[in-house]
């Protein structure tokens, strides 16, 4: 962007192009039509000093002296601020156009057509003689002028006299009156809240000079970005806005987990409304001010105990903010709810922020197109959305053009998944950039405390500390609710004072309790309000031994107890439907919701119904639960009540599962285009679906023959799984849940494989297990596919198969030929998007790591075959990774030429290790984890610190490239193989070179045995001469190795053994790979089978098996 800039001598003159990290000045932009062409003045004319005797120049001149007037040293004017003869300037140009209208500090419209010679500096100007002429200007209908009077907060109009006629706001009405754009859009109304048809509308009647510009002079109405193609005509380009009008809608719509926007209204709602009086305080308040207003304090923390109002002070400083913030500036925020499973953990939090984000500034959206437009919706829901999610907001956080933006997170305490993730995330982003301000609050939870105290840049803004104006907020809303309770129940003014007085006198600036307790008024008939006052104890935790105490009196005391007993144990919030299905006694009111409500409100306040779904009142009414009257919910122990939810579950489920439970029309029906029915007939039963094995495993954490009967033959779960196994798989697919009901399905197994004798229950759920991951992507995509693909494709001996033919088919006539019994492969895990090239299990074998040409490394739940975290960042293809021992970071080696240390549990780059001039093809940590081997093209190995990224040797002496490295146990020797045919064995210490090795074939993987007496490489077995590997000080000379065990031979026509030939090969069974240990080798032929080769020592004779 480059500007005219006046000089002190009456000149002006163009400066550069300002780019990048250039800063923009204040300045005015000029909004006209243009004459034609040729009196028009352009960059070039400037340049030539050819600008003075054209027509247009006059306007120029204008815009010079009112942005002198306006205190402006620079202003913008199409005309001749942009380089036409640029194409790139130009289409840059175009892009950026509305963007530079709406950061103007002024824009003037000069309408040529528009005349009037009044004196402007009258205090009422009589529109009357040029109003008429406004309301024809061709301004009105040019296509450009459309966002030119939108995205400026001040516009301007002059006449051809240069005669101001108004500005944006007086003329407002009129410009309705001529354009039909509502006056909300011309007062700074975001507009991305007038839908896309309105916004098309405002287009209507408007003509461009160049049939594309109609589409292209739209791209700042709806903040999207599409290169100009001239040529393409109207219909093309129309084209291609309205396909990314709708691919950004489509986006937006997929990341919205939640609308915070609507989070916020409901809580206030659920709190009796936001009183303005309750938080406006903090506006006053130090801390708060000198976050707000210095823009080296970039982090509030806002931080007190349950119930003293933080959350809605929360909302009572969105509210401040919006009313506040310029039209420039961004607001998001999100409110954490423990009790609530849509937003109670870190990856929802930020899905909610960047909601918000490009609902206000839809150009954001560009951020995550990137990775949106190649995974679609799994983005943001599948094992990796975490990461993606902390990879798009800090992209959008560095960009240039974000406006300065608030972000408010609401209740870290109760993010109860990956909140340290978030807390680190919060840390890091908020000390990178000025223009981002954020705030906190949580409860004084050490743990938070201690990590935000790595924050710089923060202040602190404790409720304890301000208890003063904390507790004039509390007296506000008892004033309030007071009031209310007065007007509801009629309370004379002896009553009303008392209640006042007693909440004032007991409520110890807590929030929760008044509103409990009004609560409880609210059902209590005046006429014990006085006599019952007193019952109501002071403080949040007396209050809540109060209402246990009235639940234990009360007739339905069992009852409640239960209810309460199940809501703190289920594993998210549950709807009235699955709550009636988890409690026997409901089971008889489960059609009238009315009385299930009534029966909740019995349950002494500790619960609320939002949405037909049942929560705590406030996480401290669950944690009181947990913590004080456990024995009174569980007197059997939680095991007890785990057990009955199961039970009750598998009975509901074996009602209920049956084929086809959604009327699908054909097998090919995949899930993402599934439509949940109306009325949703799966309702009751989706949590008893998803969680049943759950509640089985946590009621046998502590005795695994507690409940015996469970697991015999002929128990409820062996019915279950031989009735009704494959209509669950089908269940758990229309609940987009098979991946959990995969990693339930081993969590059963696993139970079943503790117990000492063997059945045949334990053989069908072995099946059962083997089933469900073999067909797992086929019924995930598509839930028919259970009774298609899963069972002809299962092994003709597998028990579920058997138990279900009758689901098979019967349309398909020749069945796929299929093994007897499931083969040795476990699980295919699908997801690369190219060849998979490396492969390392971690060592506690809980995980596994792969490494593809698709320069993504991905991490594996060895259980579930779930993708863990796909980790990004190289820019060639992954040729490497190695687990430290420790499995907490993982190495990978690349095609860039670079090595990358990751952190397994968050997916995070520790460490680019760079150094390396070609590929990198193998890593290896030692087994202290301390160092890190990388192998590479350039013919060298390098040792480095896994801590800090240095490099502490680089070893030298192969000729050809280095394919393999591996560290001895005691990590004081370093193996490397190379393409020179030798293996090297190193001094980890001195770098000096100790043995080389020359065996005669290339090493392609590399290891020593624990003893480091041998070393193991994929064809043979070395050993290794102790004396041999004595620090001498200059290397002993190359030898040939002296191979043990079993091996091929160079030209892979041999077996050998200790050196010997033992079996020639045909060639139907000369190796394409292979693998020796001892006495045993591998040989995968082309053919795609292995076979393996063992030798009996002492008898002169091998064996083979294949």
């Amino acid at each position: 962007m480059r500007f005219l800039k006046h000089n002190n001598n009456g000149e002006f003159t163009v400066t550069s192009d300002l780019v990048g990290e250039d800063i923009i000045p204040p300045y005015a932009i000029l909004s006209h039509t243009w004459r034609e062409d040729a009196d028009e003045v352009t960059f070039a004319d400037l340049r030539d000093g050819a600008s003075k005797t054209k027509p247009g120049y006059d306007k120029i001149r204008y815009c010079e002296e009112q942005a002198r007037q306006d205190g402006l040293q620079y202003f913008w004017i199409d005309t001749c601020c942009i380089d036409k003869a640029n194409k790139a300037e130009l289409s840059q140009a175009i892009r950026s156009m509305f963007r530079w209208y709406r950061n103007a500090a002024r824009c003037y419209v000069y309408l040529s057509d528009v005349s009037n010679s009044l004196d402007e500096d009258k205090e009422e100007m009589d529109r009357s003689p040029w109003e008429s002429q406004f309301r024809e200007s061709r301004w009105f209908t040019r296509g450009w002028t459309l966002q030119e009077l939108l995205a400026p907060s001040s516009v301007e109009f002059f006449s051809r006299e240069w005669t101001k006629l108004g500005d944006k706001a007086s003329l407002a009405q009129v410009i309705h009156e001529v354009t039909g754009i509502p006056q909300k859009a011309l007062h700074e109304t975001p507009l991305s809240q007038f839908s896309v048809d309105e916004r098309l509308r405002w287009k209507e009647h408007r003509q461009t000079k160049l049939p594309e510009d109609g589409a292209y002079s739209l791209l700042g109405i709806f903040d999207i970005q599409i290169a100009p193609l001239y040529g393409e005509g109207s219909e093309g380009a129309l084209r291609r806005l309205n396909d990314e009008i709708r691919r950004l809608e489509d986006c937006v719509q997929d990341i919205r987990s939640t609308d915070p926007r609507d989070d916020k209204r409901r809580i206030e709602d659920t709190k009796g409304g936001l009183l303005v009086d309750s938080y406006r305080w903090i506006l006053e308040n130090a801390e708060f001010r000198q976050w707000r207003n210095d823009p080296g304090n970039r982090l509030l923390w806002i931080k007190g105990d349950p119930g003293k109002g933080k959350t809605m002070l929360v909302c009572g400083i969105v509210d401040e903010l919006q009313k506040s913030m310029v039209n420039t500036e961004l607001l998001s925020y999100f409110f954490c709810q423990a009790t609530d499973s849509r937003i109670n953990n870190a990856t929802a939090v930020l899905r909610g922020l960047l909601y918000l984000l490009v609902s206000q500034q839809p150009s954001l959206v560009s951020h995550i197109r990137k990775r949106y437009d190649r995974a679609g919706k799994s983005l943001f829901e599948d094992a990796n959305a975490w990461m993606a999610s902390t990879e798009i907001f800090a992209d959008m956080l560095r960009d240039s053009s974000l406006s300065p933006t608030y972000l408010i997170i609401d209740a870290l305490d109760e993010c109860v998944s990956d909140l340290s993730k978030l807390l680190d995330f919060v840390i890091q982003q908020s000390s990178l950039s000025s223009r981002v301000k954020w705030i906190v609050s949580s409860r004084n939870w050490p743990d938070i405390e201690e990590r935000l105290e790595l924050a710089g840049h923060k202040v602190r803004l404790s409720l304890e500390l301000n208890a003063d104006t904390v507790s004039m907020a509390v007296r506000s809303f008892i004033e309030k609710k007071v009031l209310q309770l007065a007007q509801q129940k009629r309370y004379n003014e002896q009553t009303r004072a008392a209640v006042s007085n007693y909440l004032t006198s007991n409520a110890q600036d807590t929030f929760l309790w008044v509103a409990i307790v009004c609560q409880n008024l609210q059902h209590m008939s005046k006429l014990n309000v006085l006599k019952k006052l007193k019952l109501f104890p002071p403080g949040l935790d007396s209050l809540y031994e109060q209402m246990m105490e009235r639940i234990d009196n009360s007739h339905d005391s069992e009852l409640c107890k239960q209810i309460l007993a199940s809501i703190t144990l289920v594993y998210r919030p549950i709807t009235l439907e699955e709550l009636s299905a988890l409690v026997e006694e409901l089971e008889d009111v489960a059609e009238d919701q009315e009385v299930e409500k009534e029966i909740i409100g019995r349950c002494g306040s500790f619960l609320t119904v939002r949405n037909n779904t049942v929560y705590f009142v406030h996480q401290s009414a669950k944690d009181f639960l947990l913590a004080t009257v456990v024995e009174k919910l569980f007197p059997q122990g939680k095991g007890k009540v785990h057990h009955a939810i199961f039970a009750r579950s598998l009975r509901i489920l074996s009602r209920t599962l049956q084929r086809n439970m959604h009327g699908l029309d054909a097998v090919e029906n995949t899930s993402d285009h599934i439509r949940q029915p109306d009325p949703d007939s799966l309702k009751a039963w989706r949590y008893p679906c998803v969680y049943w094995i759950d509640h089985l495993y946590d009621s046998n954490s502590n005795s695994l023959t507690k409940y015996e009967d469970d697991f015999q033959d002929g128990g409820i779960v062996d019915n279950f799984l031989k009735e009704k196994f494959l209509y669950w798989l089908e269940g758990l697919s229309l609940c987009d849940n098979l991946p959990k009901g995969v990693a339930s399905t081993a969590k059963l197994w696993s139970l079943v494989q503790g117990r000492e004798t063997s059945t045949t229950f334990n053989k069908l759920v072995y099946d059962a297990y083997r089933f469900i991951m073999h067909n797992k992507r086929a019924i995930e995509t598509s839930p028919l596919q259970a009774y298609v693909s899963a069972l002809l494709c299962s092994p003709t001996g597998s028990l579920i198969r058997g138990l279900f033919q009758h689901e098979e088919p019967k349309w398909i006539t020749i069945k796929p030929v299929v093994h007897d019994g499931w083969s040795a492969c476990l699980q295919t895990l699908e997801g690369h998007s190219e060849s998979v090239g490396s492969v390392a299990f971690s060592h506690d074998s809980t995980r596994l790591a792969s490494a593809s040409f698709d320069r993504t490394v991905k991490i594996w739940d060895t259980s579930s075959g779930a993708c863990l975290q796909t980790l990004e960042g190289h820019n060639g293809s992954v040729e490497s990774v190695a687990f430290s021992h420790d499995s907490t970071r993982l190495a990978s080696a690349s095609g860039d030429m670079t090595v990358k240390i990751w952190d397994t549990s968050s997916g995070a780059c520790l460490q680019t290790l760079e150094g390396h001039n070609g590929s990198v093809n193998s890593v290896a940590f030692s087994h202290d984890s301390t160092r890190l081997a990388s192998a590479s093209f350039d013919r060298t190995v390098k040792i480095w610190d896994t801590s800090s990224g240095a490099c502490l040797q680089t070893l030298e002496g192969h000729n050809s490239y280095v394919n393999s490295v591996a560290f001895s146990h005691d990590s004081t020797r370093l193996a490397s193989g190379s393409e020179d045919e030798t293996v090297k064995i190193w001094d980890t210490s001195s770098g000096a070179c100790l043995q080389t090795l020359l065996v005669g074939r290339i090493p392609r993987k590399i290891s020593f045995d624990p003893t480091s007496s041998y070393l193991l490489t994929d064809s043979s077995t070395i050993a290794i001469s102790p004396s041999s590997l004595s620090n001498a000080t200059k290397p002993a000379e190359p030898r040939h190795a002296q191979f043990q065990g079993g091996g091929v031979s160079e030209d892979k026509t041999w077996i050998m053994y200790n050196n010997k030939k033992m079996l020639w090969l045909p060639s139907e069974y000369r190796p394409s790979c292979s693998s020796a240990l001892g006495n045993k080798v591998a040989i995968g032929v082309s053919s795609g089978r292995v076979w393996i080769c063992s030798f009996h020592l002492g008898k002169r004779k091998a064996s083979n098996d294949t």
